[in-house]
């Protein structure tokens, strides 16, 4: 996993921007990417703070969160056509297409 560049490294890269090099040199500079130069004075200007926000993961435990009831109904679903397939086999019938879809 990646760590996030140092904090005095951004200030730095923010410092020689603002000093009047483009956010390209200043990268070539410290060995960092342009788009993180131009990504750190850009955040610089906006709140003044160009510390690093967190690592890892969230968002998909959010993502999952935000869908939750409509999962968890799908999977209601889901159970309800199968065990009505289970019981169907077991007195020798099949479960015809048609109610498979309507169960859906």
């Amino acid at each position: 996993m990646s760590k996030a560049l140092s904090v005095d490294l951004r200030e730095r890269v923010v410092a020689t921007v603002a000093s009047g090099a483009s956010c390209r040199a200043a990268a070539s500079r410290f060995g960092v990417s342009a788009s993180s130069a131009i990504r750190w004075v850009a955040l610089a200007r906006e709140g003044g703070s160009v510390a690093p926000g967190p690592l890892g993961g969230t968002a998909g435990r959010r993502a999952f969160e935000a869908h939750a009831a409509l999962i968890l109904q799908l999977v209601d679903q889901r159970r309800a056509v199968v065990a009505a397939g289970h019981a169907a086999a077991r007195h020798g019938r099949r479960l015809r297409a048609e109610a498979e879809v309507r169960l859906n």
